[in-house]
C-alpha cells in the first residue's frame, strides 16, 4: 500500500489549492487538490505533511490537524492508496512557484465550483467538526463508485 498526506492550508476564509496542471502522467491532471504526497522511508504521516507542504508551498507549518484516514483501494496504477487528511492554520513564509502546478487562494464558498476528485467535497467537510473520520473511496475511470465513512 502507498501512503500519502493530503493537507489544506486555510487563512481569511480561503483554501489554498494545487491545480495539477505540470506534471506529466499525473493521476490528479487537471484535478484541483490540497498538497501533500508520499510517505518517505522511515517518515511520520505528520513528519510527511509538513515537508510536503514545505516543498510545494514555501510555507514553515507550525501545526497541523489530522481529521482523518482515506482507504482508495486500488487507486494508484492499481495498487492500494492510505492518505492521512490534515488541515492546517498555522504556517509561515512565502508562497512560491510549485512544480507539480498552480497554487491559488479559493475562497471556500467557491471551492465546489473547482474540478476536484468527487469524494475531496466530504474531506473539506471533515474540517468542520472535532471527530476523526475514515472513508473507503472507490473510483473507476475517474468516477466514483463507492464511498463510505465511519465517524469516530
Amino acid at each position: 500500500m502507498i501512503l500519502t498526506t493530503i493537507a489544506y492550508l486555510k487563512k481569511d476564509g480561503k483554501t489554498l489549492l494545487l491545480h495539477r496542471i505540470k506534471k506529466k502522467k499525473d493521476i490528479n491532471e487537471g484535478k484541483w487538490i490540497g498538497v501533500g504526497g508520499k510517505l518517505e522511508p522511515g517518515e511520520s504521516p505528520d513528519e510527511c505533511v509538513k515537508r510536503e507542504i514545505l516543498e510545494e508551498t514555501g510555507y514553515t507549518v507550525h501545526s497541523i490537524q489530522c481529521h482523518g484516514y482515506v482507504t482508495f483501494p486500488g487507486l494508484y496504477y492499481g495498487e492500494d492508496e492510505g492518505m492521512f487528511v490534515y488541515s492546517c492554520h498555522d504556517f509561515e513564509g512565502t508562497l512560491k512557484e510549485c512544480d507539480e502546478g498552480v497554487l491559488e487562494w479559493v475562497d471556500d464558498d467557491l471551492i465546489p465550483d473547482y474540478p476536484q476528485w468527487e469524494a475531496d467535497y466530504h474531506f473539506l467537510n471533515w474540517m468542520e467538526d472535532d471527530h476523526y473520520h475514515h472513508a473507503k473511496v472507490v473510483y473507476k475511470n475517474d468516477e466514483l463508485i463507492e464511498y463510505k465513512e465511519e465517524i469516530y
